[in-house]
This record gives structure tokens, sequence and C-alpha cells, in this order.
């Protein structure tokens, strides 16, 4: 009797175990689903409108009319002009502005307007990048979206070789357009202060000027500027030998500040209006999906997601040995933009394709 009692009870414990392991599965299962697709052989179908009706569900009341590049035209004679300075508009640039718009471009090419249906793919700089072989996947995009100086030389087969625009802002203008560039490729740049626009100004228009020194920061902070500098967080190369210098204005885009404000809102909660000490800002990776789910109808992202910040030594960049440690003074609240893309990836209106 005893015996049959303890066969009843060993059965019923096997069959919860069992139960358990199957739920464990589906719900690993299910967060494959939602967080990592295996790329496929044949191109996913792709819907005019797709992304910006999934996305929609996020970012309420949001239009595609808004331009992606800022232009010269809408800086004259301006009715409504900007209700925030930057990053998240242009209030208080118009004048410098206007002198920049002058000298660079706003179109966006021919061979990307006439695509009936745009398939895109954001490439961040994550460290699952390595060893992931993408690299032929990720060509096959109608358009490529990269990151600051995240290079392609020598990480082909990783990262691909096709780079449709480059978002960059000063401190991480550190790549060479010849080398890790394409020649019809896109140089986006993201204006985080005023300063970024007498910068690019220098640039392009070939300006004798001396950019000041920077002086060491605390450790931990990186460089910082010396007092009464134009104050950029890292030093940035001058004038005289940077390689944008091989660049004409042509190439160069401005991107439309409404990105900045969208990703800042709506994605992340963040207030317009902050102190400058404690000034938090999207990521370039952030605002490079806020601008693919713009202006494409498919978007695909690689290369996104930080280690945990208990994992000290894995590093973030695919191409070099940065930790997590040096994202503490960035401005960036890593933990809230995981929880964002996650958020995009369950409804659907981004897919992965590294794992989350």
């Amino acid at each position: 009797m005893i015996s049959k009692c303890r066969w009843k009870l060993l059965a019923m414990l096997a069959f919860v175990l069992v139960v358990m392991v199957w739920y464990s599965i589906s719900r690993e299962d299910r967060y494959i689903e939602l967080f990592y697709f295996p790329i496929l052989e044949k191109k996913e179908p792709c819907l005019q409108g797709e992304a910006e009706r999934k996305v929609s569900k996020l970012f309420g009341n949001y239009s595609q009319e808004q331009p992606i590049f800022l232009q010269l035209k809408d800086y004259f004679w301006v009715k409504t002009p900007s209700a925030y300075e930057l990053p998240y508009g242009t209030k208080g640039s118009e004048d410098l502005l206007l002198r920049v718009l002058a000298i660079t471009s706003y179109s966006i090419p021919e061979s990307i307007q006439r695509l009936k249906c745009r398939r895109c793919v954001v490439v961040g700089n994550g460290h699952r990048l390595r060893n992931s072989l993408l690299g032929e996947a990720i060509n096959k995009y109608d358009v490529v979206i990269r990151l600051n100086n995240a290079p392609v030389a020598g990480y082909e087969g990783d990262v691909g070789s096709k780079t449709t625009m480059r978002l960059f802002y000063p401190e991480s203008a550190h790549f060479n357009p010849k080398v890790e560039d394409n020649p019809d490729t896109l140089l986006v740049l993201v204006a985080f202060k005023a300063m970024d626009f007498h910068w690019i100004e220098s640039i392009l228009s070939d300006k004798k000027r001396a950019w000041p020194p920077v002086s060491p920061a605390p450790s931990g902070v990186g460089l910082l500027p010396a007092p009464l500098t134009l104050h950029f967080r890292e030093p940035v190369p001058s004038h005289g030998c940077h390689p944008l210098l091989r660049t004409t204005g042509l190439d160069i885009r401005i991107l439309n500040p409404f990105f900045m404000e969208i990703a800042a809102d709506k994605l992340l909660r963040l207030p317009m209006q902050q102190p400058h000490k404690i000034k938090q800002k999207p990521t370039t990776g952030l605002l490079a999906i806020t601008l693919a789910l713009h202006l494409c109808d498919l978007v695909h992202i690689a290369g996104f997601g930080y280690p945990d910040a208990q994992n000290k030594k894995e590093s973030i960049h695919y191409y070099e040995q940065i930790t997590i440690k040096s994202m503490a003074w960035s401005g960036h609240n890593v933990s809230q933009e995981a929880l964002a893309i996650k958020r995009m990836l369950e409804i659907g209106a981004v897919k992965n394709l590294t794992y989350f």
C-alpha cells in the first residue's frame, strides 16, 4: 500500500516537472521569437507604410511628413520657430544654421526615393556582431544605416560593406569616409549643441581655425575640454587634418532634431527641458532606429544591446575594448533604452538579426 502511494507521488512529481520544463522551453521560444529571428533565404514580405502603422502604437500621432534632413528654405521667413533648443530643436541656432545649410544638401538619393518598399537595417556597434557572419545578409538591404566611427574595413564578414547613411557627431567623427564608407554614402550630422554647427561649418568651409586643446578629466571620465574651450566632450581632430575634409557639402546632411525629440519624448519619456548639468539624451543608435521607422517600410536591427552592468570586462563594441563603465558619464540611460527597443520588438515594429 505504501509502495503504491509512493509511486503515485513520484508520478505526480514527474508530471509537474515535465510541465515546468515544457513551460520554460515555450517561454524561451517565445523570447527568441520576439527578440531574434534567423536570416531567411528569401526577402521578407514588405508592405508600404507597415513600419509607420505598427510604431503608431508607441508614437501616437506620428507622421512621415516631417522632413528627414533640415532644409535651407525652411529657415527663411520662419513663421513657426522651433519650440526647443538643441538637441530637440533649433531654437536660438537659426542664424548659424542658415550658414551651414547653405553649404550642405538635404536631398534623399533617387535610388531610395524610387523604391516601392524600403527594406532597412540599422547596424549597431554592439559586441554581439563579432563573429556573427551577418555581413552578406546586411549588404542585401536597400538602406544600411551605421553609427558614429564604427569601422567596416576588416569586419566585412560580420557587419557588411554597404553603408547608405552614417550618423555621427563631432566627437565620433574619427572615421575616414574614403575607407569606411561607399562613394554614395550620406554623412548625417546629429547636432547636440550649437558648437556642432560651428564645427561642421569650419570643416566644410576650410576655415583656418585652431581647435583648443583638451585637458585630462577625472579617472573614468575620459577627456574633457579645458576651461573656456569649445565644450566638446572628447578630443575632436583639428580642421587641418580631419578626414571629412575629403568630402563636400553635397555628401553631408543635417538630421532633423524632430527625431531626437520623438525618441526622447515617446520612447524614453524624457522631459524636453532639462538642467544642462544633468541633461539626458537618446543614444545615436536609438535615434537611428527612430529615423529608420520614419524613412522605411521594414526595419531590422543588428548589434544592439549592452552587457549586464555586473559584466565589467566584456566590450560594448565589436571593434574595440571599451566596457560598460565608459557609459557612466555619457548622459545615456541604457536600461531605459533596452526597454524601449524591447517594446518595439514586441509589437513587431522592428525585428532583430542578433540576440538582445
